[in-house]
């Protein structure tokens, strides 16, 4: 289960299967006559629902991230948000950073230590990535863009030490980590992600800075990321002390078998 960076699928609407018949001939299903005006009224609202969709989306997934965000119990991540992901956290809230108060450190065995601004990290080379985003308790979200910097490029710049085996993630809401080992983060398909579809990471979904992890279950992907150590070994995160695994390719781990998503 993607308890801190949790994603869950949004299932759309069946195709409508009213009487075709009944269409054609300007009726109801009664058989009362529709006139010209209820129909051109009713295709102004189909396409003025359609024109509002992305607003209201956009302001759902706000009013349920505000929710999540006072909600200690966690019962707000059973509701789905407009764009299919839920809001989870390990904690009863989280703080917010912006542009001013954010701060990404990257130490352990490394040559040069380092910390990042937001400026610093939006300033490197950018990548995208579209895939899918696999919940580990079933929930799919289909392509899902994400941008960022390379931790590899993260990785180089700050010299990895010999001996050196895994890197460790911590978040700013003081609880979760994560790891990955260090082949593991040196992949291409693994950034410290800036934007989601297209737009910067909001508070919600980790931002303004996340790992993502593209070819695992998404609790890698570690949302509020604050903190990159190189460590000698692996060392197991927030929800692999409860029984998930550490290494969590999706398909083929935690004793699941869903497609891959790289």
């Amino acid at each position: 289960m993607d308890r801190n960076t949790g994603a869950a699928e949004h299932p759309s609407a069946d195709p409508d299967t009213a009487d075709a018949g009944a269409t054609e001939r300007g009726a109801d299903a009664s058989g009362s006559p529709v006139g010209r005006r209820v129909i051109l009224g009713m295709l102004g609202l189909g396409a003025a629902g359609m024109a509002a969709a992305p607003w209201l989306e956009r302001r759902l997934d706000t009013v349920l991230a505000a929710a999540a965000d006072k909600d200690p119990t966690g019962v707000t991540g059973l509701l789905p948000g407009a764009g299919g992901f839920r809001y989870y956290s390990v904690t009863s809230s989280v703080p917010h950073k912006d542009a001013d108060s954010y701060r990404l450190t990257v130490s352990g065995l490394v040559d040069r230590p380092a910390g990042y601004r937001l400026a610093d990290l939006r300033a490197l080379p950018q990548h995208r990535i579209v895939r899918d985003v696999q919940c580990v308790t079933g929930w799919r979200v289909p392509h899902t863009s994400f941008e960022g910097v390379r931790l590899a490029t993260l990785l180089e710049a700050a010299g990895v030490r010999p001996g050196a085996g895994a890197v460790r993630f911590t978040c700013f809401d003081g609880a979760y980590s994560e790891s990955l080992t260090l082949e593991q983060a040196r992949r291409d398909d693994v950034l410290v992600a800036l934007r989601m579809r297209d737009e910067p990471l909001g508070h919600s979904h980790g931002g303004p800075v996340r790992l993502y992890v593209a070819p695992m279950y998404f609790y890698k992907s570690a949302k509020w990321l604050s903190g990159i150590e190189v460590t000698r070994e692996v060392r197991p995160g927030y929800w692999e002390h409860r029984g998930y695994d550490v290494d969590a390719w999706v398909g083929t781990s935690n004793g699941r078998d869903d497609a891959p998503t790289a």
